[in-house]
């Protein structure tokens, strides 16, 4: 009895470590590669190599709301019926104030490589000296993008041509109770996020729109990328950096 009694106590102890570290997190790629994609939902066979995207390129330029609220790009890759044709007639990349010949380059043939490449890494050149010059972060690309806009170092367009009345200026903050024992709760501040996206970006789709009413929201399911998973495991800073969603653990 007195051992049984033992072992549960050492293991409340450990619960932080074993949960943490019970969690098969998903590999990084190099920082420069961090949230690049290949989009292949036709390109291949039409006879052209994926488009390359990189997200750090971009988000300098546009927040996640540009594209993934007034473009309609879907959160998940490959999904988002993307053609020549849909670009050419001003929808997706090709939309006014983006790749449209004008703003910038557009899709007539001299620069067709520029994005259909195939090559993950492509741009790798650049990033040396984008990331010289913002501030630092421990995981992802290793650069901090909220300290990085808070700090006008970047001043990424949060609209092209679809704005509302006036901002969404919703600040509050949820704290999230943890499932395992001893391992401190979540936070998830809406203010940082409503400066890169739009609300239903996430309501309700991923998340009920009331508190505490998203079922089966645990981490196991988050690694398969649902719920925060969606954004934070290959885009947004990765689920490695624990102590940004959990400040209050002690180890990973």
């Amino acid at each position: 009895m007195k051992k049984t009694l033992l072992l549960g106590c050492l293991l409340l102890v450990l619960a932080p470590v074993v949960s943490y570290g019970f969690f098969n997190l998903p590999p990084l790629p190099p920082p420069e590669e961090y949230g690049n994609l290949l989009i292949n939902r036709t390109s291949e066979k039409n006879g052209m190599k994926p488009v390359t995207f990189s997200h750090w390129i971009h988000r300098q330029e546009h927040t996640c709301r540009v594209c993934h609220f007034e473009l309609e790009f879907n959160m998940k890759v490959n999904t988002t019926e993307i053609t020549e044709k849909t670009n050419k007639a001003g929808l997706h990349c090709g939309a006014p104030g983006c790749h449209d010949g004008k703003t910038v380059f557009g899709h007539e043939k001299p620069h067709c490589e520029k994005c259909h490449n195939g090559n993950r890494a492509s741009g790798k050149e650049k990033f040396a000296e984008v990331s010289a010059r913002l501030p630092r972060a421990g995981f992802g690309n290793k650069i901090d993008w909220a300290k990085a806009r808070n700090k006008r170092l970047i001043i990424p367009a949060h609209y092209l041509t679809l704005k509302p009345a006036r901002d969404v200026k919703f600040t509050n903050k949820l704290m999230l109770e943890a499932e395992w024992p001893n391992v401190p709760p979540a936070y998830f501040p809406h203010k940082s996020h409503i400066q890169w996206l739009d609300c239903n970006n996430c309501h309700p789709d991923i998340f009920n729109i009331k508190k505490k009413t998203t079922k089966h929201f645990e981490m196991a399911r988050i690694l398969k990328g649902e719920f925060c998973g969606v954004c934070h495991l290959s885009v947004a800073f990765p689920m490695d950096d624990c102590k940004a969603c959990h400040p209050g653990i002690k180890s990973k």
